[in-house]
């Protein structure tokens, strides 16, 4: 009996680790950052990398070039920024999750001990509703991140352009990041279909590898708010459960010791996120303000194809950038909000002694661990507030230097 329910509690703990971390998985594990998180086979993680990495670099570089040595007009140049952003920002994503690969396997360790830890009903409960609104906000970022990347591919090559090769005029597909011509010459078939099939591959792939990043600081985040919550709740029965000076110091002491391990856990992901919250920042700004201005480029010849696209990626880079502010802002408030409870627990009604051991939370909690971009920049929703205006200064100055 004692076996079965062992086997039991087991089950359901591998059952809500991998609930939480469905989503995660599925993002990751087509640009083989899951794989060496798992410490898989070291060929096939080399084989993922080897793919993802030459898909990246075959539109990377001929777009650099185009943009520095092309002979084309600037609107057609800084129609190119955009995309080439995007996979700046899609290859550091994917280098910061690679490097950090082990730390983010020390992570998923610690949540997989804290629901081993965790044995009471009501807190699993509260555990399991945090991880459903991560799950939640996982999936509304990949449809977002996806969706507005494709449209905007499809977009850009659904209508031939025409070009003249020697007497002739033919129709072509635009590239949806131009290439450099004396690399790859992209007017003729069957080179400009396969060079768009490149493009859509590499497309997915930094969609993927900005996901997955987004995706394990929204799941991280939210197993940190759920943690705190339950240390709301033991602080809460810490004296309306008094069991004896004895029971409630040890209570006390499962307290601290939690919220130690919760911090030190919150201190790891800004550890890990801070990198690729940087890149965030400064990459949305950037595509906003130059969305903005495709925008308005778009309004002249009222492409609604286009116009559509446009307005999906302004939203999908506002919602990305959006969810690592919010992150920073809940996960600050929620750790002061520990110090708070503490002090508003009738903590007189307590034995002096142990008392004394929430002086340590509310001290603890006065010094709050804030989740930064590069260590520069607070995230919190008044960050992504400056972001919006941001890119709003750099649309007006683009539009008065070149419309």
């Amino acid at each position: 009996m004692t076996k079965s329910k062992h086997m039991s509690r087991s089950t359901s703990l591998k059952t809500n680790i991998d609930y939480s971390l469905q989503l995660n998985r599925w993002f990751l594990k087509v640009i083989g950052i899951w794989s060496q998180i798992n410490g898989s086979s070291k060929i096939l993680v080399l084989l993922y990398i080897f793919i993802c990495v030459i898909l990246m670099a075959c539109i990377m570089i001929p777009c650099t070039l185009f943009m520095l040595f092309e002979d084309a007009n600037i609107k057609l140049k800084l129609g190119a920024v955009a995309p080439l952003l995007h996979r700046i920002m899609g290859w550091v994503n994917y280098y910061v999750l690679l490097r950090r690969s082990g730390d983010i396997r020390k992570l998923i360790q610690h949540m997989e001990a804290d629901w081993e830890i965790i044995n009471r009903v009501e807190d699993r409960k509260v555990m399991i509703q945090y991880a459903k609104f991560g799950r939640f906000v996982v999936g509304i970022c990949g449809m977002f991140m996806h969706g507005s990347a494709f449209l905007f591919s499809v977009a850009k090559v659904m209508k031939t352009v025409p070009i003249t090769v020697g007497n002739e005029t033919i129709r072509i597909h635009p590239m949806t990041c131009p290439i450099y011509s004396k690399i790859i010459d992209t007017r003729f078939s069957p080179v400009n279909e396969i060079a768009l099939i490149v493009q859509f591959l590499s497309t997915f792939i930094v969609n993927s590898s900005i996901v997955g990043g987004c995706s394990l600081a929204a799941v991280f985040a939210t197993h940190a708010c759920g943690q705190l919550n339950v240390l709301y709740t033991w602080l809460h029965e810490l004296v309306e459960n008094q069991k004896g000076n004895h029971v409630t110091e040890r209570k006390m002491a499962v307290i601290v010791e939690h919220h130690l391990r919760v911090l030190s856990f919150i201190a790891r992901v800004e550890r890990i996120m801070n990198k690729i919250s940087l890149v965030e920042l400064m990459g949305c700004t950037m595509i906003m303000c130059l969305m903005g201005y495709y925008f308005l480029l778009a309004l002249e010849d009222f492409d609604a194809t286009k116009i559509t696209s446009y307005i999906n990626v302004y939203l999908s880079m506002a919602f990305n950038i959006f969810i690592y502010c919010y992150i920073g802002e809940i996960i600050t408030e929620r750790c002061k909000h520990v110090g708070e409870m503490a002090y508003m627990t009738d903590w007189y009604n307590l034995h002096h002694k142990t008392a004394r051991g929430l002086v340590l939370i509310i001290a603890r909690s006065n010094n709050v661990i804030k989740i930064t971009a590069g260590k520069l920049f607070h995230l919190s929703v008044a960050t992504f507030g400056d972001v919006i205006r941001t890119s709003m200064i750099y649309l007006n100055l683009l539009r008065t230097l070149t419309m």
